[in-house]
């Protein structure tokens, strides 16, 4: 029955040709860690950790299985594995950005401070976590957000680009305009210029020549309707401007996009409901196929498909340059988390088997720590009806490390 609802994925290019081969690249081994404070999980954009010195790790704010936003931040001593409960957030708060900053502190910026059934009005507050100390209010945005990006420019600022806010009692308002958190002052000053195009739940990465690749997302289209986006766009910090850049194959939300060593970004992955492009079917899963962006051409060309669809995954580069795809989960359903994971070899343009994890997650924190290791926390398991008690996602505390 498995195999006539989902038929397994042929690994190749959208072109036709086959790529069988998998990538020459050995899997390292999951283990598990100590359990979260609490439960959570952290949907697109998915900023939820970051690194704290050499041996601490800060992950703030999330929600629960019902959808409701939770102030509590914690500390884990990665030396030791042991978390303990820092200092809450003045505000509660959920798809919000966790970003660190050149200092060593970090900036958590808007989110939603409510659960479902309310107008999701974006939270214009932003707090700055003091290493040693506790959270500290950092200014107004000038427009309240949630699923927007946050990206560490080189010269030390924060640009905080699109999300979404409240446009009535009923629908959604996606957001072109971006702002600029400057550490020194503490003060956020908005870019000028708005964004080429509105979006939000959009991955943003820093290109090595200082630039910003905003990577498709989602535009809200009605009372409940979202339609993923194709096009990118590039921030020059020098001037604050916006330049649209090549547009993606397969308009992607739900995706990831991974900065790859010596230049390059790499798209996996992200919700399909729509119809395939070889062959016009109408395909509700999640998609299996993957892009590259060339930043010097400013181009998007097909990349080697993953072994299997999957969306609201994780993806975290290696310090051998490797990629490491991680849980997600199956859009038509949004069902069970994944319990397997996948590696992606730049130099061969292949992927490796897939080799499992010790917990099936979607939407969980994902981060690279300083020695090498991935980290992974929390997570949806099982949504919707799947969820052994209705109305309420079974959300997990589990933690787990890999090791290249």
């Amino acid at each position: 029955m498995w195999e006539r609802m989902h038929p397994p994925r042929t690994r190749g290019f959208r072109d036709g040709t086959s790529r069988t081969a998998t990538a020459g690249i050995t899997p390292g081994t999951w283990q598990p860690g100590r359990d979260l404070p609490y439960a959570g999980f952290w949907a697109q954009p998915a900023d939820a950790a970051a690194v704290v010195g050499d041996d601490e790790v800060l992950l703030a704010g999330g929600e629960d299985g019902r959808r409701l936003p939770t102030d509590s931040s914690m500390v884990l001593t990665v030396s030791t594995g042991v978390w303990r409960s820092a200092p809450p957030l003045a505000q509660a708060r959920r798809l919000h950005t966790v970003t660190r900053l050149e200092n060593g502190q970090i900036l958590v910026t808007g989110g939603i401070g409510a659960g479902p059934g309310v107008p999701p009005v974006g939270l214009a507050t932003a707090e700055l976590y003091v290493p040693g100390g506790g959270w500290i209010p950092v200014g107004g945005l000038s427009q309240g957000r949630f699923s927007h990006s946050a990206t560490a420019l080189k010269d030390g600022r924060v640009l905080v680009a699109g999300g979404c806010t409240a446009r009535d009692d009923h629908s959604l308002r996606t957001l072109r305009s971006a702002e600029l958190y400057d550490p020194g002052s503490r003060r956020w000053t908005p870019v000028r210029a708005p964004m080429t195009d509105a979006r939000f739940g959009h991955p943003a990465v820093r290109l090595d020549d200082g630039r910003v690749l905003l990577v498709g997302g989602a535009l809200a289209v009605g009372r409940g309707g979202y339609a993923a986006l194709g096009h990118c766009e590039l921030f020059h910090p020098g001037d604050a401007s916006w330049e649209p850049t090549g547009t993606l194959a397969s308009a992607r939300k739900g995706h990831q996009a991974t900065p790859l060593l010596g230049g390059g970004v790499l798209v996996t992955g992200g919700d399909m409901r729509g119809f395939r492009d070889e062959d016009w079917a109408y395909d509700p899963y999640s998609q299996w196929t993957t892009e590259r962006y060339d930043p010097d051409a400013g181009t998007w060309s097909a990349d080697a498909d993953m072994p299997w669809g999957r969306s609201h995954h994780r993806a975290v580069r290696l310090k051998s340059g490797a990629v490491l795809v991680l849980g997600g989960t199956d859009d038509s359903s949004l069902a069970v988390g994944y319990q397997n994971a996948v590696l992606y070899d730049p130099g061969a343009r292949a992927w490796s088997d897939e080799f499992p994890m010790g917990e099936g997650r979607w939407a969980p924190a994902a981060l690279a720590l300083p020695d090498g290791r991935v980290l992974v926390m929390g997570g949806l398991t099982q949504s919707g009806a799947a969820a052994p008690v209705p109305g309420e996602d079974r959300v997990t505390a589990g933690t787990e490390t890999y090791t290249p």
